[in-house]
């Protein structure tokens, strides 16, 4: 029964340091041929959160193995048992949070209608200047021309009125 432990202990241990150190070279070099091994629709049979547990069911058995009075066939279930409460725990602490968590820095240049910006490049009455918008978490410098035909100084607080081919036209916020 030992065997088992250590193995089920070594083999999670084992697949953790390969997947840091060689991970992505893996999967470039595998390109998804190991995809199967994630089922759709079983959100908790992530490689991350089977493992996890094996290698905890391995650890757990050799710590009660060794120092409980357990026999054979207690160890075997409470060892079970840990590794089902780490692998939830590993699924509800970690893999779902950080699914939750992804979200992307991309946008629409439409997206910007409506926000609030300052002028780097003075924008002239008739021709183009810069601006930096705050989008998300960033903020990004665009082309910038008047919406009402007027000069809009360096500093100045605009707001964007409408996008057409690229450009951002904006008025000067007056509060």
């Amino acid at each position: 029964m030992e065997a088992l432990f250590w193995s089920c202990l070594a083999g999670g241990a084992l697949y953790a340091i390969v997947c840091v150190v060689f991970g992505d070279f893996l999967s470039e070099a595998l390109d998804g041929l190991l995809d199967f091994l994630s089922p759709e629709g079983v959100p908790w049979l992530e490689p991350t959160t089977v493992v996890g547990a094996i290698t905890v069911f391995g650890g757990a058995g050799l710590l009660l193995d060794r120092y409980s009075p357990l026999g054979a066939g207690a160890v075997i279930a409470a060892s079970l048992l840990i590794a089902v409460l780490a692998g939830a725990g590993v699924f509800f602490l970690y893999v779902k949070p950080m699914e939750n968590s992804e979200n992307s820095t991309g946008y629409s240049i439409r997206d910007l209608t409506g926000k609030l910006g300052e002028v780097l490049v003075p924008i002239p009455s008739a021709g183009y200047g810069e601006v930096l918008v705050s989008v998300g978490a960033g903020r990004a410098n665009h082309i910038a021309a008047s919406f009402d035909g007027e000069p809009i100084a360096g500093g100045s607080r605009v707001v964007v009125v409408e996008v057409r081919d690229g450009t951002l036209y904006v008025s000067r916020l007056e509060m």
